[in-house]
């Protein structure tokens, strides 16, 4: 049995030991059960719960989720379009999400599946840079697909260029330097009377 500062107290009986334990104001809790005989420990309950859930909801902020992003093409896929296609999933590459690029056959396309795989082999030759194929291309039905995972080694997206905020004229004013030109105004001349005649 261990107190609550963490000292050894012994062996001791069940019930001697919640006795203890509620005598100085907390619970007994069965640390390690499987043990022989089992460790129990003097402790708050309600806190330890507390920084438990604490450190599980850390753990779980640290995690990265990662997502299985889709991008469809098909046969007759233009250049063109196969290029804008091709930028998306380096794009959910370096977001740091898996990518699955799926071809689908439509009626007569069928008879010519190695139009397909030349495609799908063609984004996966283009892709190599900041991708690894995890599952190489294979036909599901009517579906051709093949999913690829972003590298460990693949260079990191680049930071956004910071801007600054813009000034108003006010503070672009007083941040003029001391020996700038400054503009100085001209006194308004004063009224004259003229004589009623």
């Amino acid at each position: 049995m261990i107190d609550e500062n963490g000292e050894q107290l012994g062996i001791l009986q069940p019930f001697e030991a919640l006795k203890l334990a509620r005598e100085r104001g907390f619970d007994l809790v069965e640390v390690s059960p499987t043990a022989v005989p089992p460790v129990c420990r003097i402790q708050d309950y309600g806190k330890f719960l507390y920084e438990k859930d604490k450190s599980d909801r850390a753990a779980r902020k640290k995690q990265k989720v990662i997502v299985v992003k889709e991008v469809k093409f098909s046969v007759t896929v233009d250049e063109h379009d196969y290029q804008t296609k091709k930028n998306q999933a380096i794009r959910f590459l370096s977001d740091g999400d898996k990518v699955k690029a799926s071809l689908r056959f439509r009626g007569r396309q069928m008879a010519h599946r190695e139009l397909g795989y030349a495609i799908v082999n063609r984004v996966i030759q283009d892709t190599s840079g900041v991708a690894q194929v995890e599952f190489m291309p294979r036909m599901e039905g009517t579906t051709l697909h093949a999913i690829l995972a972003p590298r460990k080694d693949a260079p990191k997206k680049p930071a956004p260029p910071v801007q600054e905020p813009r000034q108003t004229r006010q503070q672009r004013a007083s941040a003029a330097p001391a020996d700038a030109p400054v503009a100085q105004t001209v006194p308004a001349p004063e009224p004259v009377e003229i004589p009623q005649s």
